[in-house]
C-alpha cells in the first residue's frame, strides 16, 4: 500500500487563498478596463492581395527586416488600439503559480502540470497556440480556384458553405491553419479524451470491495449530494440551467466527468471548471478531514470493520458487463462514460487481453492524460477566464465538493446506527470519486484514531462507487439539459 503524501493543511490553504486573491484581483481589473474585442471580417480583396504579395520576391531591407520581426513580437502586438494587453500576461502569472503547486507541492501533478502549462501556451501573446483556421468567401467558383491557384492550392480545395456573416451561400477557401492546440482540443470538443480517460481508470480499479459489499453503493450515491445543491446553488447566482450543471458536477471530485459534461452543456466554461475541479481533487487531504471530524464522534472514529469476503473472479467478470448493461438501459446518456470505465475493468479482470490491459492502464492513458491537460488548460484565456463568474465556479465548487463529503459521511452515520454500530462513518467520505485518494484519507483520519484499524479496503467500496455514481450524474444532467 503507498503511503500518503502528507500535505501542510496551511500550507495548501494559503497557496489556495493566494490563488483566488490573485484571480479576484485580474478579475475586477479585467471587468472594470476590458472592452469586448471587435470582430474583424477578412475581405476577399485583401487576401488576395497578401496572396499576390506573399508569392512576389521581397527586397531585402535590414531596416525595415529589423523593423517587422520588432513588430511581430508578442511584447509589440499586446500593445492595440485598445491600450496595453494585460490580461495574457496575468494569466501567464496563474499558470506559472499553477506549475509551482504541481510541481513542488505536488498537487495532482499529472493533470495540474499540463493544464497549467496549457494555459501559459495560449496565453502567449501572437504564438495563436488555439487560434482557428481562417476562410475566405468568394461569389463565385472561378474566383475561389483563382485565389487557390495563387497560394499553391487547387479546385479541390475550394468548398461550397454557407456565409453567416452576409446569409449567403458563397464558395470558401481556407487560407490559414490552425494553432497546434485548436486541434488537439478537438479530441476535448468531440468528447474523445474523457472516456478514453475513463477506460483507463476502469483498468486501474478493483471493484471487489463494492461487489463484496454492495451496501458501498449507497455511500456512493448520498456523496452525490454536492452536485445537486450546488447546482441549485447555481441557479440562485444567476447561471442558466446548462451552465449550473457543469458546475455542479465538481462536486463530485471527477476531472474528466466535469470535462466531458462542460462541453456538452457549457463550453464556454470549460477552463473555470477543470482548473476548480482538479485543484479541489488535488486537495482531497486538506478539505475532508476536517469535515470527517467535525461530523463523527471519537467513539465512531475507531471502529474497526470486519474483513470482506472474497470475490469470485466471475463475480468480477459478471458486473461490469451487468452494470454497463443496467446503466445504459435506464440512462443512455451515460452509457458513454460507464461504457468506457466498464470496457476498461472487464479488460482488468477478463485474464485474457493483459497486452491491451497494460496499454490501456499505461500508455494510452498518459498520452490522452497529457493532450487532455493541454488543451483543457489552453481554454484558459485572459480575455474569457478573467471574469467574476470564475470566482463564483471556484467558490461553488470547493462548496460542492463539501456536501458531497458530509452526504457520504452522514449516510455512513445512519447505515452505522442501524447496524447496531459495525460501519465506521469515516468510509462515507470516500464516496466522492477521487480514485484512491479519498479511500486514503478515510485510512489515515482513522488510523489517527487507533493506528491498528485498517479501512482502505472498505473505503474503497464506496470510493469505486462515486465513480459510478458521478458518472450517472452527468448523464442525468445531460438528459435534463443537453
Amino acid at each position: 500500500m503507498s503511503k500518503l503524501k502528507k500535505v501542510s493543511p496551511k500550507r495548501a490553504l494559503a497557496c489556495l487563498l493566494a490563488l483566488f486573491a490573485l484571480l479576484t484581483v485580474f478579475t475586477a481589473l479585467a471587468e472594470t478596463s476590458a472592452e469586448p474585442e471587435a470582430a474583424e471580417q477578412v475581405e476577399a480583396a485583401a487576401v488576395e492581395t497578401a496572396a499576390d504579395a506573399g508569392n512576389a520576391d521581397p527586397e531585402i531591407n535590414i531596416l525595415q527586416g529589423l523593423g517587422k520581426i520588432v513588430q511581430s513580437t508578442g511584447i509589440a502586438q499586446s500593445f492595440t488600439d485598445d491600450g496595453f494587453e494585460w490580461r495574457n500576461y496575468a494569466m501567464i502569472a496563474v499558470a506559472c503559480f499553477l506549475l509551482y503547486l504541481a510541481i513542488v507541492k505536488q498537487f495532482e501533478p499529472l493533470l495540474l502540470l499540463p493544464i497549467s502549462f496549457g494555459m501559459l501556451l495560449a496565453n502567449l501573446p501572437a504564438a495563436g497556440m488555439m487560434s482557428h483556421p481562417s476562410f475566405t468567401f468568394y461569389e463565385t467558383l472561378e474566383q475561389g480556384i483563382a485565389a487557390a491557384g495563387r497560394i499553391g492550392k487547387d479546385a479541390t480545395d475550394v468548398i461550397q458553405r454557407y456565409n453567416e456573416a452576409t446569409g449567403e451561400v458563397m464558395w470558401s477557401l481556407q487560407t490559414a491553419n490552425g494553432g497546434l492546440l485548436y486541434y488537439l482540443y478537438q479530441g476535448v470538443k468531440l468528447g474523445i479524451y474523457p472516456p478514453l480517460i475513463f477506460m483507463g481508470v476502469g483498468a486501474m480499479t478493483d471493484f471487489g470491495p463494492l461487489i463484496a459489499n454492495p451496501k458501498s453503493l449507497l455511500l456512493g450515491a448520498a456523496a452525490q449530494l454536492g452536485i445537486f445543491l450546488t447546482f441549485l446553488g447555481a441557479k440562485l447566482l444567476g447561471f442558466t440551467a446548462r451552465q449550473a450543471g457543469a458546475i455542479g458536477i465538481i462536486g463530485g471530485a471527477d476531472g474528466p466527468t466535469a470535462i466531458f459534461v462542460t462541453t456538452r452543456l457549457a463550453p464556454e466554461l470549460l477552463g473555470a471548471i477543470a482548473v476548480a475541479a482538479y485543484s479541489y481533487m488535488a486537495l482531497v487531504p486538506v478539505i475532508q478531514p476536517p469535515i470527517m471530524k467535525a461530523l463523527t464522534t471519537k467513539k465512531e472514529r475507531p471502529i474497526r470493520m470486519g474483513q470482506l469476503r472474497q470475490v469470485s473472479k466471475t463475480e468480477l467478470i459478471i458486473f461490469p458487463i451487468m452494470v454497463t448493461i443496467i446503466v445504459s438501459l435506464l440512462l443512455p446518456d451515460a452509457a458513454t462514460l460507464v461504457g468506457m470505465l466498464m470496457l476498461g475493468n472487464l479488460m482488468r479482470v477478463c485474464g485474457v487481453v493483459e497486452r491491451i490491459n497494460k496499454t490501456a492502464q499505461n500508455e494510452l492513458c498518459n498520452i490522452v492524460t497529457i493532450f487532455l491537460g493541454l488543451t483543457v488548460g489552453a481554454t484558459t484565456q485572459g480575455s474569457t477566464f478573467l471574469t467574476f463568474d470564475t470566482i463564483k465556479i471556484v467558490i461553488l465548487g470547493v462548496i460542492a465538493f463539501g456536501f458531497g463529503t458530509a452526504g457520504g459521511v452522514l449516510l455512513a452515520k445512519l447505515m452505522n446506527i442501524l447496524s447496531g454500530g459495525t460501519i465506521n462513518p469515516l468510509i462515507g467520505s470516500a464516496g466522492v470519486s477521487a480514485v484512491p485518494m479519498a479511500a486514503r484519507v478515510s485510512q489515515k483520519v482513522g488510523q489517527e484514531e487507533d493506528p491498528g484499524n485498517f479501512l482502505l479496503m472498505h473505503a474503497m467500496g464506496p470510493n469505486v462507487a462515486g465513480v459510478i455514481g458521478s458518472a450517472v450524474a452527468a448523464g442525468v444532467f445531460i438528459a435534463l439539459f443537453g
